[in-house]
């Protein structure tokens, strides 16, 4: 048996004691289903509402929200992490705003957007870069600013120019840090969404939740989470494989292919 099919085994057998244990506190301790539903409780509502399509009306909302605001938020994130690594003056100057921007509560800051750019998707879209982009910015600033002095030396030697040093020195060494950005990223633009939804909204899971929330409907609540989780996860695996693809030479990518 594989390495990875044995992980993968032991994740799902956790998982079946996980439920089965659950199943059997709540039938011995007699809890009421709106304190706590029982996995059984929570399935039958989950495959009810993919019947009706109601859950995945709801999951492309997020996923349009969180997938766009990821786009947007790498894009600029990886555009002014370049720019600020390449300048000292930059960064001194940007820094102190980019970091009051990351410790301001998004949730505070989510009234204003709703009030900006409306109760549509813009307004999710936005939070939602927002969330993303500072650790994909530290990563990509990082990334280029650790390059190693004398490998920069060696490119000067051979007189290339701004374009090669970019495409054949800057660019490959700085991909394993700025996946792990993306992967920090993808995940947070599934958070900046919800909180997005939280606030003001009228679909997607975020909605749900407050839904199955205000009708005292916890097995809705435990879908919804499901749901984000699942998606959360897929965006997190897709993000893991391109890295993987484009990263065959990092020893760090061998170990998980």
């Amino acid at each position: 048996m594989s390495n990875k099919l044995r992980k993968y085994s032991l994740i799902v057998l956790a998982l079946l004691l996980f439920l089965l244990l659950w199943e059997a506190i709540i039938r011995l301790f007699n809890i009421s289903e709106f304190l706590l539903p029982s996995p059984s409780k929570v399935f039958n509502t989950y495959i009810s509402m993919a019947l009706t399509g109601k859950l995945f009306f709801h999951t492309w909302i997020t996923t349009l929200e969180a997938l766009t605001g990821f786009a947007m938020g790498a894009f600029i994130g990886v555009m002014l992490g370049y720019i600020v690594s390449k300048s000292k003056i930059l960064d001194r100057i940007l820094s102190p705003f980019i970091i009051a921007a990351q410790t301001t509560p998004k949730l505070a800051l989510a009234p204003m957007f709703l009030i900006w750019f409306g109760f549509g998707l813009l307004s999710k879209i936005f939070i939602t870069a927002l969330i993303v982009f500072f650790p994909i910015f530290v990563n990509t600033a990082v990334a280029i600013k650790s390059i190693n002095p004398n490998l920069r030396a060696v490119m000067k030697l051979a007189h290339a120019n701004k374009w090669h040093v970019f495409k054949n020195l800057e660019l490959p060494a700085s991909l394993p840090m700025l996946f792990a950005g993306f992967k920090s990223g993808i995940t947070l633009a599934i958070v900046g969404a919800v909180v997005g939804e939280f606030v003001g909204a009228s679909a997607g899971l975020g909605y749900l939740i407050i839904f199955g929330t205000g009708h005292l409907d916890t097995a809705t609540v435990f879908v919804a989470i499901i749901q984000l989780v699942i998606v959360g996860i897929i965006f997190y695996e897709i993000i893991a494989i391109i890295g993987s693809r484009l990263m065959r030479w990092h020893q760090s990518e061998k170990d998980n292919l």
